[in-house]
């Protein structure tokens, strides 16, 4: 089923301001929060809906490669390598979009402080880790399945938890102010418990303050062909753990380091390797076999072939992460012209010089270097 367009959802034209986004996204957020429509899955799928189209159009870049692809700008890996929020719990939501309903921002706490039929309790989200992977071009090529061990922290067995006694558990600590438009109440996470709504009442020997443990863990991240270097991949809820019975894991952040070939360079889709053949190879032909990153090949190099003549071998590079196609393996031929001689060689070469299949005769159709260039990146 195709989706929904986001601009749509939001009820917005293309040319709306981040200030007009951001305010249509309040206004869907408030229409549709859970408080507000208690077991209604419509509801909830809408202000699902809401989320993603937010994270996207609030995001400036995000927001450009929507315009111009569409939905198909965000189908790639997962966590979309931080694009596009297909497939956001309420968690992500409330964690990552505090602004949108945090504090007295609705004025009053009409909603108990940012929603919450007046006392939802908050979810405290752990910290987020990253790490580094290195790829070989065959190992972006295919795509892989790393698997890496991390250091997290995570809760200890045998933590024990009690109410805060200072928000009860709701998380929150209300706050009563005296404007000149009257009294404003404002809600704040709890000091005491930083919003988890409990506190510890007892942990085992070797358990931090917030009776975390740190623990090793292998973790398996899927990483989806034509990934390129910079690119941050999300692995959900292996980060740290946070303290308290209804906590949420932080994230796994992975960036990717791209490993230079010896003898292949990248660039985009595409794979150059330059190729070396012989003075006779060049003159008489042959045919070769070449290494790409999908497997080997064979080409045939024409009699008569010139230094610098590019062959291209369609889709033999590396796949699109965001799934436009795959790039193409270029071939560039390099002549190599001998550089010491025996002297029946210099003999048979002083009589060519004179030769009229030795004489350079270019014609329309043998471009220039510059014009391969501009072919080659066209």
């Amino acid at each position: 089923m195709a989706k929904q367009d986001f601009y749509e959802i939001l009820g917005i034209s293309k040319s709306a301001s981040q200030a007009e986004i951001k305010k249509a996204y309040r206004k869907m957020a408030i229409k549709y929060h859970p408080d507000k429509n208690p077991d209604d899955k419509t509801a909830e799928e809408n202000f699902k809906k809401a989320a993603e189209a937010y994270e996207v159009l609030s995001d400036d870049n995000k927001k450009a490669r929507y315009d111009q692809y569409g939905h198909a700008a965000f189908d790639g890996p997962q966590g979309g390598g931080g694009f596009g929020g297909g497939g956001m719990n309420m968690d992500d939501i409330f964690s990552q979009f505090g602004d949108i309903f945090g504090g007295g921002g609705f004025g009053g706490g009409g909603f108990g402080g940012g929603f919450g039929g007046g006392q939802r309790q908050a979810r405290v989200k752990g910290t987020n880790m990253r790490i580094r992977v290195k790829l070989t071009l065959e190992e972006i090529a295919k795509g892989v399945e790393k698997k890496v061990k991390v250091r997290r922290k995570v809760q200890a067995d045998g933590v024990r938890y009690k109410t805060c006694t200072t928000c009860n558990g709701s998380g929150q600590q209300m706050r009563v102010t005296n404007t000149i438009l009257g009294r404003m109440q404002t809600a704040t996470t709890c000091s005491t418990c930083s919003g988890a709504g409990e506190i510890i009442s007892s942990k085992p020997n070797g358990a931090d303050a917030q009776g975390l443990i740190i623990k090793e863990e292998t973790v398996p991240i899927n990483i989806p062909a034509g990934v390129t270097e910079g690119v941050q991949l999300k692995v959900g809820g292996k980060g740290n753990d946070a303290p308290g019975k209804n906590a949420i894991s932080g994230d796994l952040l992975v960036l990717i380091e791209e490993i230079q070939h010896e003898n292949l360079k990248r660039e985009g889709t595409n794979i150059h390797y330059d190729l070396y053949v012989n003075f006779s190879e060049a003159v008489l032909g042959v045919s070769k076999e070449v290494e790409t990153v999908t497997g080997k090949v064979k080409i045939k190099i024409d009699a008569g072939t010139q230094s610098g003549k590019i062959l291209r071998l369609k889709g033999k590079g590396l796949p699109s992460i965001e799934r436009y196609g795959t790039g193409d393996f270029l071939i560039h031929i390099n002549v190599w012209t001998p550089q010491e001689l025996t002297k029946e060689q210099r003999q048979f070469f002083d009589k060519m010089q004179s030769d009229d299949n030795f004489v350079p005769s270019p014609n329309k159709s043998d471009k220039s270097f510059f014009e391969k260039v501009k072919d080659m990146f066209s």
